[in-house]
């Protein structure tokens, strides 16, 4: 059985082109860009609580390191490093290789290198830490949305909880739609493009990543923020066909995992975010107003403004 070091040699030690010192010593060295302000994020995925224990070790790397860099795109920060603790069952080298090349394509995919991290025998627990670089004062953060501001969120928001509801035999989704929904869950895509662009461009005011639920992670703009907003449900991505309507509106807005954008923008940013939405091939939709503060921060109002109840937030770990 190999050793915990040859583990680490055979599957996680890799060339790191932007690190001064990477893997091997009892620290990485890492230079940053000059005039540029470090960003900063560290995920846990449990088994059993953030993956099926079955889940395909190749696509689990890539989540591993995806997730982290979606927090890292909600800032508009270029990813650039990353480090991975890992507490494993056993040294089981067909699952870890397997793991270890799904978390270097992702890796490979945004330009990252992983620097370092560690290894421990116990239950599956991976946790990653990400870094990224944008000029100092510039970050895209959650306590900068204004009255008047339009909600965007990207992409279609609600796959990956219809993904983990068709694995628990909770629905029976048509095939084409079960593959889509499936790759949303386990190979998230990290929009750091967008995230980019909106900070280059100055199109956004706050933005945040959608990790447990839209209306969940709205709500947390809307707190930082000190307003509240209007979200018009009839102005969201159209639910997927061959799917109980109302299990996928729940999944839309209290699902998790979509690891889509959710950002606030001015009126007067509207035709060029429709122009960027088309250059980077990916829908973004305008479906909310944040407005004053009021007796709620949050509203969902249908096609004819009437208010709609709906009280699921999204996950919480200790709710």
């Amino acid at each position: 059985m190999p050793s915990e070091f040859e583990l680490i040699e055979r599957h996680f030690s890799r060339a790191t082109p932007q690190a001064t010192l990477g893997p091997g010593d009892d620290c990485a060295l890492l230079t940053p860009t000059p005039g540029m302000s470090l960003a900063i994020t560290t995920d846990m995925l449990v088994a059993g609580t953030h993956f099926l224990p079955d889940t395909d070790p190749g696509q689990l790397g890539w989540k591993t390191l995806a997730v982290n860099l979606s927090d890292l795109a909600a800032m508009g920060a270029r990813p650039r490093w990353a480090l991975l603790a890992a507490s494993l069952p056993a040294a089981d080298t067909a699952w870890i290789g397997a793991f270890a090349d799904g978390l270097f394509a992702c890796a490979s995919h945004y330009g990252v290198d992983v620097v370092g991290g560690d290894t421990t025998r116990g239950p599956l627990n991976l946790c990653l830490t990400a870094l990224g670089e944008l000029p100092a004062g510039t970050a895209l953060q959650r306590n900068h949305a204004v009255p008047g501001d339009e909600l965007w969120v990207s992409g279609q928001p609600g796959l990956a909880a219809l993904g983990l509801a068709q694995l628990q035999g909770r629905t029976q989704l048509p095939a084409e739609l079960a593959r889509r929904c499936l790759d949303a869950l386990q190979r998230p895509m990290a929009r750091v493009e967008l995230g980019l662009e909106l900070r280059q461009r100055g199109l956004a005011h706050a933005a945040i990543d959608v990790s447990d639920g839209l209306l969940a992670d709205l709500d947390h703009i809307l707190k930082r923020s000190g307003v509240a907003a209007e979200v018009f449900v009839a102005q969201l991505p159209p639910l997927p066909t061959g799917v109980d309507p109302l299990l996928a509106r729940q999944c839309q807005l209290a699902g998790g995992d979509d690891y889509e954008l959710v950002f606030s923008a001015p009126p007067d940013k509207r035709a060029e975010i429709t122009e960027l939405a088309a250059q980077l091939a990916l829908p973004l939709w305008r479906f909310g107003l944040v407005v004053g503060t009021g007796d709620s921060r949050l509203r969902l109002l249908d096609a004819d403004g009437q208010a709609q109840a709906f009280n699921e937030r999204g996950f919480d770990h200790f709710g």
